[in-house]
């Protein structure tokens, strides 16, 4: 039996009418920057997050580094984050001209570690960004407090967690900011790149629509510097046809997650939830000290994987030219060289999610 490790054809094929209807209707109207599309979208996720703001942008990553811009991030301050991420985190905090600083993570949930948060504050730290990773949300009240006792801002990283909740909130609408990438692979995953920031604060609110087009407060005024960051009205009409199944997809992925959960063998370290987490499984990651043989024994089984991530951002060669700061990141390496991604996507079907476990449970076992 093969597994792919993802299928956005079938995925998208199950849309192919409201689609085809949303494209359409962007071609008739003649509008394809900052239209109605746009405003919709950003009206529809704003309540679907149950938040006052949402702002569109050109992606994920742009939406961190504008969010940090907004918040008046820029050289001679330092942003706390994990390593244990993808690089356009740490790649946006650079674009501001912070500099990036590494705490380590909790070993359960791959997210940033509140404990951790002290060793890495310095007089020059402005904000904190927690990852939300895989679709696990950060343990967010501790460092709201921390947060609140260093005067610091918080500016979620929900990339992953379209729908993701810690304590009945929802990812995203935890902290100052929180920015969301609708590349296509996510949940709620556009055509293309795509991106979003929401946030209770109006104030905020209006910067990040100021710098996301030129700085400009009306047309051909630019007021501040500014950016071209705009979410445009195709990727808006397809992520407004997405939107209303969200909560459907989400509750599909958790339904294979718990059939992963329920076949597995406990040495591979099953993702599970903390109580008052509610997980997306945006991935469903495993591990194994056997790692790599792992992957391969799979892949002979015609079972698609991949690692998230095989090597954390303060490993990356590309720090070796961006000025960053590291505190003790044991568990980040170690992890690191431990997971594993298996296939999960709304269309898997039951008996692939079980074929994938007996092939697992096999690995070393002899006869």
């Amino acid at each position: 039996m093969r597994v792919p490790f993802n299928d956005l054809k079938s995925v998208n094929g199950t849309l192919a009418h409201e689609l085809d209807e949303a494209i359409e209707r962007v071609l008739r109207s003649g509008r394809f920057i900052l239209g109605e599309e746009v405003e919709s979208f950003e009206s529809e996720f704003a309540a679907w997050c149950g938040i006052e703001h949402c702002i569109g942008v050109a992606s994920g990553t742009e939406a961190l580094q504008l969010a940090m811009l907004a918040c008046g991030i820029g050289p001679g301050n330092e942003v706390i984050t994990a390593s244990f991420t993808a690089m356009p985190t740490v790649l946006a905090i650079a674009a501001t001209g912070a500099v990036p600083v590494f705490a380590d993570i909790d070993p359960q949930t791959c997210t940033l570690d509140p404990d951790r948060l002290l060793t890495a504050l310095s007089q020059k730290t402005r904000a904190i960004l927690p990852v939300h990773l895989y679709g696990h949300c950060t343990e967010m009240d501790a460092i709201l407090e921390f947060a609140s006792r260093h005067s610091l801002y918080v500016i979620e990283d929900a990339a992953q967690a379209h729908g993701s909740s810690y304590r009945s909130r929802k990812a995203g609408t935890m902290g100052n900011l929180g920015c969301f990438s609708f590349y296509p692979t996510k949940n709620l995953g556009a055509c293309g790149d795509a991106g979003a920031v929401v946030t209770r604060d109006a104030e905020l609110a209006a910067r990040l629509r100021r710098l996301r087009n030129y700085g400009e407060s009306y047309k051909y005024c630019s007021n501040s510097m500014g950016y071209n960051s705009r979410l445009d009205e195709l990727q808006a009409a397809i992520l407004r046809a997405k939107l209303p199944h969200l909560e459907r997809w989400n509750e599909t992925r958790r339904n294979l997650a718990a059939r992963y959960l329920s076949h597995l063998d406990e040495r591979f370290c099953p993702p599970k939830s903390k109580p008052g987490f509610v997980h997306n499984y945006h991935l469903f990651v495993i591990q194994s000290e056997q790692r790599d043989e792992l992957q391969e024994y799979l892949r002979a089984h015609d079972i698609q994987t991949l690692i998230h991530y095989p090597t954390p951002c303060h490993l990356q060669p590309a720090l070796r030219s961006i000025e960053h700061r590291c505190c003790d990141l044991s568990v980040t390496n170690g992890i690191a060289s431990r997971v594993l991604s298996l296939p999960m996507f709304v269309t898997l079907a039951a008996e692939q999610v079980e074929y994938v476990a007996r092939s697992l449970n096999s690995f070393g076992v002899t006869a």
